[in-house]
């Protein structure tokens, strides 16, 4: 039997002689691609619509407002024009749809093409890369709320009469919207994270993350209401009397906090100081009923229950998130 000759070719290899970053780097690698990812950076033109499109929607509020104090000067401050502490309440919904539509990207993608196993091969472990595309996510969204917050501001300080003066009035305004912009996104970085690493669909993951909002809400405006009834005076010059109770008598504030669409504002009006727990959420509506005004109301929950609540939204997806990925086949 004749055996084949084999050959030998001299292809030049040489020996890595560089810098050896180690884990450092591929943490940051990782950390810089969940950016590029989520910008639509080094795809297709398709990939950057809807980061553009977000970014625009959340940046129109504050450009509009902007214009609108510029245009009208003093006088804006005469009707009540929406300010720092206004915007985050106005952008919210925008920023949750965003967060459900490309927070999956970052991590639906790697599952279905089952590429997690390659980025483990390097010096990473589970929790490097799970930290690494929650902070590629949560540095994207607090970009995008303090864009539009950063320009609001210098609209509105523009716009003053005197600069100096409107900034030494709300100077506090800055360390409360960079504080509440850093607590809702937070919030919104973990929960679609988390609804991400459930499933290899982007469609489940962010269907899942719209319906939880839509249906919490609803099912809260359904079970925290607060009805009073106002009966008519009995005889002419009395006072009519008002008797007013929860549909759910004690739990009724407490459903609230299942309503995790209205959790940004909460953060944001307690941040700012304005929120109070013994007002109503929205106005009041009145029927009249066999002579007595029915009024239904939805009530607010105290202020510690409701920060309360901001941590149990965040901590028990960011479990989920971690109990996921805190082995390599996860």
């Amino acid at each position: 039997m004749s055996m084949a000759d084999g050959q030998v070719f001299d292809l030049g290899y040489r020996h890595y002689r560089g810098p050896r970053e180690g884990r450092s780097r591929a943490r940051k690698a990782l950390l810089v691609n969940g950016i590029r990812t989520c910008l639509g950076l080094g795809r297709g033109a398709r990939a950057k619509i809807l980061p553009i499109l977000f970014l625009v929607a959340v940046m129109a509020p504050a450009l509009v407002l902007s214009a609108i104090a510029g245009l009208f000067g003093v006088a804006a401050e005469l009707i009540r024009l929406p300010g720092p502490q206004d915007y985050y309440r106005i952008v919210s919904p925008i920023l949750l749809a965003f967060a459900a539509i490309i927070a999956p990207e970052l991590l639906c993608t790697d599952r279905r093409d089952g590429v997690l196993t390659l980025y483990l091969v390097r010096p990473l472990s589970p929790a490097d890369y799970v930290l690494g595309r929650w902070l590629a996510f949560f540095a994207v969204t607090l970009t995008y709320l303090y864009a539009g917050q950063m320009l609001l501001l210098a609209g509105l300080l523009l716009a003053a009469g005197e600069p100096i003066d409107y900034l030494q009035d709300h100077w506090r305004d800055i360390p409360r919207l960079l504080a509440a912009g850093l607590l809702i996104a937070v919030m919104t970085t973990t929960i679609p994270l988390a609804a991400a690493s459930l499933t290899p669909r982007r469609a489940y993951a962010t269907l899942s993350v719209i319906g939880l909002f839509f249906v919490s809400s609803a099912v809260a405006g359904l079970l925290a209401g607060e009805q009073c009834v106002t009966t008519p005076p009995a005889a002419p010059g009395a006072s009519p009397a008002t008797e007013c109770r929860y549909q759910f008598e004690t739990i009724g504030p407490l459903v609230r906090l299942i309503d995790f669409g209205r959790t940004p504002t909460m953060i944001n009006n307690w941040v700012f100081g304005v929120y109070d727990g013994t007002q109503v959420v929205q106005p009041a509506t009145q029927v009249a009923m066999d002579g007595r005004l029915t009024t239904v109301r939805l009530a607010r929950p105290p202020v510690p229950i409701a920060i309360a609540s901001w941590v149990i939204v965040v901590a028990v997806p960011a479990f989920i998130l971690w109990r996921r990925y805190r082995r390599p086949a996860a």
